[in-house]
């Protein structure tokens, strides 16, 4: 077709002055005499569609009707209730016209799978959303010379081959608001539960630039997960990442949910992101943090097992940004991916019906830099940006215990640490299940309190000893008598740092679990015994020196004088000597 020719495409035949006015406009649009060339099509209703290059003006009355619904969500964003949408719908009626622009329609070439592959949007961005014309939405994830692909969040059964495909000018993003606080809902920001609509007053984009270096601080505000384990030995600063990896059913997402959980009355937001997860499963976690009050300052966000690839994909850049906007208002915010295993699998799903190269274990090339744009917008902001931060408990699920494989590995180098779970351990009945030789925190004592840094001492060394006299034990039962303590009370520490599910410590609870074990207050009980003396003798603490306990938990501190006051009531409660506990009683 000739450059200076358009096409008008319309019902009935028009009037030969409306073709000279079309012409006119186009002619003034675009510096340049064009001609028309009228096309009839009996399948439109009212209206006409002209196209020049690869600019269209569509004057339909579908397509006006879209116009003025995206006009009308715009404004019935910001709604409180139904009569106030109504109100606004009203007021946008009477006032509203509509807009002569020139846009690009695509037109899809090959529909299935949850992907369309679409001609014709010469302009589109990457990660651009895209509508189809019978209302489902997608987002493009590919460009290509001739034609561009994008994931489908809906259903694609009523998208064919030679739909409409119209640009919405904005990137992927997600409708936020503090009413967001409390609620269950999808990766586009859309109410699952059943309280109603949520008033949005911003349009966050799911993918965000990392913040800067001169923008951060350093990690050095504890996030005590009420997991002894994990508090004594490998520390959560608040703006760290800290890998959360195990067989399956090893107790992953519980040590995620408990860190929830120890959150309450900490002035910490909390954001669980499933991926993948059975309904079921996930509607029986917001039953639990609902009993436990934990609701409150959570977000559930939920991609299900049966929801589409697109929505699994999305799903974890959407709850990092839900974490961002509270974070640049100055919050503490705690993020759980449960669990990137999944949403890598749906990366590599979409990537192998794009046609892309699989690389190892049949992941895309850049399933690196998946997770790490993900996981580097995790931070402390410095004082100049608001003083937030964000604190990222990642999931990864292994193999029969192998971190070796793609993904674990991947995830462990971008991350702060990582907590090992052990399937062994689990089945031993050791709960949580960590293997304490390869779980680590590279932020470890520059975010612990003075108190459990204090407490804790020398913890790791021990077990570590502990560790080599029990695989020393199974080729030799002949043990000396400090042998024979230092097993003992290898397991007896290891009997202490069991922990129920749902049930988080408090950080005095903590510093005197590991106080009275460590100075050996129960050596001479059996092992098994430690964890019921202790809940024993901690009613008795709290009756006796309330204050003690209070001041740990507000300031982290323990001066020499309280630590000594613990012991000697502890002496007393058990019958101790002093002296065998390092107390100089007179």
């Amino acid at each position: 077709m000739p450059k200076n020719i358009a096409t008008l495409t319309c019902r009935i035949q028009p009037y030969p002055d409306q073709v000279e006015r079309l012409e006119a406009f186009l002619t003034q649009r675009y510096g340049k005499e064009i001609r028309i060339l009228v096309q009839q099509d009996a399948s439109l209703d009212q209206g006409f569609i002209l196209r020049y290059g690869p600019d269209i003006f569509d004057w339909t009355s579908d397509h006006l009707q879209r116009q003025f619904q995206m006009a009308l969500d715009q404004e019935g964003a910001g709604a409180a209730d139904g009569l106030a949408y109504l109100a606004k719908a009203k007021d946008l009626l009477v006032n509203w016209q509509p807009q002569v622009k020139a846009e690009e329609l695509g037109q899809v070439i090959t529909v299935g799978d949850g992907i369309a592959q679409i001609q014709g949007l010469e302009h589109v961005a990457y990660h651009e959303i895209v509508t189809f014309a019978e209302g489902s939405r997608g987002m493009v994830v590919d460009i290509q010379k001739d034609q561009v692909s994008a994931i489908i969040f809906g259903d694609d059964t009523g998208i064919e081959e030679g739909s409409t495909v119209y640009r919405s000018g904005r990137e992927a993003g997600i409708p936020l608001s503090d009413e967001v606080l409390g609620r269950v809902i999808d990766p586009l920001g859309q109410p699952i539960d059943d309280r109603g609509p949520i008033k949005a007053s911003r349009y966050y984009p799911v993918e965000y630039s990392a913040p800067s270096i001169q923008d951060r601080a350093p990690v050095s505000r504890p996030l005590e997960t009420g997991i002894l384990a994990i508090d004594s030995m490998f520390p959560i600063g608040k703006g760290q990442r800290e890998l959360i990896i195990g067989d399956r059913q090893t107790g992953k997402t519980a040590i995620a949910i408990d860190t929830i959980l120890n959150q309450k009355g900490k002035n910490v937001i909390c954001i669980y992101v499933s991926i993948g997860q059975r309904t079921s499963s996930v509607a029986r976690l917001i039953d639990k943090l609902r009993k436990q009050g934990a609701m409150d300052y959570t977000i559930v966000l939920a991609a299900f097992a049966g929801d589409p690839v697109a929505l699994q994909y999305l799903a974890p850049y959407s709850g990092t940004s839900i974490a961002e906007y509270f974070m640049k208002h100055g919050r503490d915010v705690l993020i759980v991916y449960d669990d990137l295993s999944k949403h890598a699998v749906a990366y590599r799903s979409i990537s192998l019906l794009l046609e892309r190269f699989p690389g190892r274990e049949a992941y895309p090339g850049d399933i690196f830099y998946l997770h790490s744009r993900l996981l580097e917008r995790s931070a402390q902001l410095s004082l100049a940006q608001g003083g937030g931060s964000l604190t990222a408990l990642p999931i990864v699920e292994t193999q029969s215990g192998d971190i070796s494989a793609y993904i674990p590995t991947n995830v462990i180098s971008i991350t702060d640490g990582q907590i090992f779970l052990e399937t062994n351990l689990f089945h031993a009945g050791q709960r949580p299940a960590i293997n304490v030789g390869l779980s680590v925190s590279r932020v470890g004592g520059a975010a612990q309190s003075p108190a459990m840094k204090q407490a804790a001492g020398s913890l790791r060394l021990l077990l570590a000893q502990y560790r080599e006299m029990e695989v020393f034990t199974q080729f030799s039962g002949d043990l000396d008598q400090a042998s024979k303590d230092q097993l003992l009370m290898g397991q007896g520490i290891m009997q202490v740092l069991r922990q129920n599910h749902d049930a988080p410590l408090t950080r005095s609870q903590e510093v005197v679990r590991l106080l009275v074990s460590l100075q050996g207050c129960l050596k001479h009980f059996a092992p098994s015994l430690w964890r019921s003396e202790i809940d024993k003798f901690l009613p008795e603490l709290q009756k006796e020196e309330p204050i003690i306990l209070e001041k740990i938990d507000q300031t982290g501190l323990l001066s020499p004088q309280d630590r000594a006051r613990i012991l000697e009531l502890a002496a007393s409660f058990w019958q101790l000597d002093p002296q065998t506990i390092g107390l100089d009683h007179a």
